[in-house]
C-alpha cells in the first residue's frame, strides 16, 4: 500500500490501521488470545469487536488517492480503463498469490496442533481458483487467509470507480457542460451506499456496501481543492451525520473522521506536511505487505506458544506482542522481496512504486 508523499499523515494512518488489523486477528484467531484473556480481558474484547474498524482507513484513503490520480479537480484524466484495471489487479493479486502459498503451507504445518481453531484445511481446486482471482466471497468459497476479503472489495471498488470515471470523461468530451457528471454520480452512489446498502450485512461481500467510505475519500479530495473548501467539507460532514441519524454505525463514524482529517490535511499545509517520523512512514509504505503476510505468520506464533505455554496467560500476552513484531518483520521482508522486490519487478507487470494505495 504505497502512499502519497505529499500528505505524510496518510502513512501514519495506514501504519496505525495495519497494526490494529494484525492485533484484531490475533484476538480473533488462535489460542493465544483465549489463554491471555484473564490478564487483559477488556483489551482483547475490544480488539475482537472493534479492531476491524481500522479497515475503513484503507477504504477512505484509497478513494482519496484514486481521485488524486485519475480525476483531480473532478476532471477525469482516465482514458484506458481496461489497462489501469488490469494493472490494479496485478498490483493487488500478485502479492496475494505469494501470501496464499504462505498461508496454505503454514496452515498445513499447524493444523494438527491447533485442531480446535479456525485453521484452513487443504483447499479444493475451486476454492483455490476463487481465492486466486479474488472471487472467494462472491462465489461463497472459504477465504484461505484472513483479510483477503478486503483485497477483493478494494478491487471491486477500484474497477467500478475506474469505469464510472471513464464513462463520465467520455461524456464530458462530447458535452463540456457535463463536467459535473463525475462528482454528481460519485456523490449519488456514495449516498446510496451510506443510507441504504451499508445498513444491510447481506451486501458486505460487494464493493457497493463499502462505497460510502471509498466515495467519501474521493469526494473529500475534490472538496479540498475547491475555493470554498471548508463549506464543501462541512457539507460532507453533514452527509455523514445524516447517515448516522438514519442508522448509527461506528464504522461510518470512523470513515467520516478519516475523511475530515484527509480533507483538512489536503487543504492546510500545516496539517498535511507535518512529518510523522521515519517509523510510521515506513510502516505505512509496507502496510499492504504486513496485511497480507501477517496471518500465516500469526498461525506459526500461535502454534509455538500453544505448544510451549499452553496455560500461561502472561506468556501468551507476550506471544500476542511477538505476533505483532513477527508480522511487521515478515511484512518488511515481503515488501522488499515480493511486493516491491525483484520477484515482482521481473514480471514487468508492476511499477516499482504506486500511488494507488
Amino acid at each position: 500500500m504505497q502512499t502519497n508523499s505529499r500528505i505524510p499523515c496518510i502513512d501514519a494512518l495506514k501504519a496505525v490501521a495495519c497494526l490494529f488489523i494484525v492485533s484484531h486477528h490475533l484476538a480473533f484467531y488462535g489460542p493465544m488470545s483465549d489463554i491471555a484473556r484473564p490478564l487483559i480481558p477488556n483489551l482483547i474484547d475490544w480488539l475482537y469487536q472493534n479492531g476491524r474498524l481500522a479497515v475503513q482507513v484503507f477504504f477512505v484513503t484509497s478513494g482519496f488517492l484514486v481521485a488524486a490520480k485519475f480525476a483531480p479537480d473532478g476532471v477525469v484524466l482516465l482514458r484506458r480503463p481496461a489497462s489501469v484495471i488490469k494493472q490494479r489487479f496485478l498490483r493487488l493479486a500478485i502479492p496475494v498469490w505469494f501470501a496464499l502459498i504462505a498461508a496454505i503451507v503454514c496452515a498445513a504445518l499447524v493444523g494438527s496442533t491447533l485442531t480446535h481453531y479456525e485453521v484452513p484445511t487443504l483447499p479444493t481446486i475451486t476454492q483455490l481458483l476463487a481465492n486466486i482471482f479474488l472471487l472467494q466471497d462472491l462465489t461463497h468459497q472459504e477465504a484461505l487467509s484472513a483479510g483477503l476479503w478486503y483485497v477483493a472489495i478494494d478491487f471491486q471498488l477500484f474497477t467500478f470507480t475506474a469505469l464510472l470515471l471513464w464513462a463520465c470523461g467520455m461524456a464530458t468530451q462530447r458535452h463540456a457542460k457535463l463536467v459535473v457528471l463525475a462528482p454528481l454520480l460519485v456523490l449519488s452512489v456514495c449516498v446510496f451506499s451510506l443510507f441504504i446498502v451499508n445498513r444491510y450485512a447481506a451486501w458486505d461481500n460487494t464493493g457497493l456496501y463499502f462505497f460510502g467510505s471509498y466515495g467519501a475519500g474521493i469526494l473529500v479530495y475534490w472538496a479540498s481543492k475547491r475555493p470554498a473548501a471548508l463549506m464543501w467539507l462541512g457539507l460532507l460532514v453533514m452527509m455523514i451525520i445524516a447517515a448516522m441519524l438514519v442508522d448509527f454505525r461506528i464504522r461510518i463514524v470512523v470513515a467520516g473522521s478519516i475523511m475530515l482529517l484527509l480533507g483538512l490535511a489536503s487543504r492546510y499545509a500545516s496539517i498535511g506536511t507535518r512529518p510523522v517520523g521515519p517509523i510510521l512512514s515506513y510502516l505505512g509504505r509496507i502496510s499492504y505487505s504486513i496485511f497480507l503476510i501477517h496471518y500465516p505468520l500469526c498461525l506459526l506464533v500461535n502454534a509455538v506458544f500453544f505448544i510451549y505455554f499452553p496455560q500461561s496467560a502472561s506468556m501468551n500476552v507476550l506471544g500476542m506482542l511477538t505476533g505483532v513484531c513477527v508480522s511487521v518483520a515478515g511484512g518488511a521482508l515481503f515488501f522488499k522481496y515480493i511486493e516491491n522486490g525483484l520477484l515482482i519487478r521481473s514480471t514487468g507487470a508492476l511499477p516499482a512504486a504506486s500511488t494507488a494505495h
